[in-house]
């Protein structure tokens, strides 16, 4: 309710704090490393296995939406886009052990990665038209655009980074209210019964808050981590259009 807590300090640089959105990162990045050497192990071109097989089809189907949002000339930023996808995933999924919290809650986190495509976006279309032509792109239709445009701009990291944050934040505080309110009507309905096992078992968070988490924790994370790298994809493939093929005939 309160934001990460701080577990620890390193005392490092005066002080480096380890929050629950470091130690869920590090647990997600632990787990995609391990599930990456699990997976490419024992790899075969000639007799490839089922694990193998269905590999192949997972990152086909990456290679294949890559292509498809931003073109084959950008075939090469599908890692990033693979790794930012399993990263949000794996970080909102993690929330529904209820000891960890998730990574994705953090505004710290999705502004990171928000300013992270940013950077790719800038980079992209100062590489490919030049820096001037990028400046004088703000002062496009008119001069008078430029406020607008640098405004604009600015504006599409924080709504990236906001929105996921808000909707995975959100469910995280919902539900949270949803289990205090549940272990209060427990024990208001079992207070009666004299039985000191029975009146102290929040029988009402069993089950009900389960069909909350497959939404908020399964069906928005989903759809938010798919959000992200959609917008990803849009943003540096168009700072990164397919170069002018010359016609043979001239």
């Amino acid at each position: 309710m309160n934001g990460p807590k701080i577990l620890w300090t390193i005392p490092v640089l005066g002080g480096i704090k380890i929050t629950q959105t470091t130690l869920t990162s590090w647990i997600a990045m632990l787990l995609i490393m391990g599930a990456a050497w699990f997976l490419t192990r024992n790899l075969s071109v000639k007799t490839p296995g089922k694990r193998q097989i269905v590999l192949e089809k997972l990152v086909g189907m990456l290679y294949d939406l890559v292509e498809g949002t931003m073109g084959a000339h950008n075939l090469h930023f599908a890692p990033y886009i693979g790794t930012l996808f399993l990263s949000s995933i794996v970080g909102t999924l993690l929330g529904m052990t209820n000891i960890l919290r998730p990574a994705t809650a953090d505004l710290n986190t999705t502004l990171a990665w928000a300013l992270a495509t940013t950077a790719l976006t800038w980079y992209g279309s100062i590489k490919n038209s030049g820096l001037l032509a990028w400046l004088k792109g703000f002062a496009e239709p008119v001069a008078l655009m430029t406020p607008m445009n640098i405004i604009s701009e600015i504006a599409n990291p924080i709504s990236m980074s906001f929105r996921h944050f808000g909707n995975i934040a959100g469910g995280l505080v919902m539900t949270t209210l949803l289990y205090s309110a549940l272990a209060a009507l427990s024990a208001f309905v079992l207070q009666w019964i004299p039985i000191t096992f029975i009146n102290t078992m929040p029988i009402f968070q069993l089950g009900i808050p389960a069909f909350l988490s497959i939404y908020f924790d399964l069906f928005s994370g989903f759809v938010q981590a798919l959000v992200i790298s959609m917008l990803t994809m849009v943003y540096v493939g168009g700072a990164n259009p397919p170069k002018d093929i010359p016609d043979e005939n001239m």
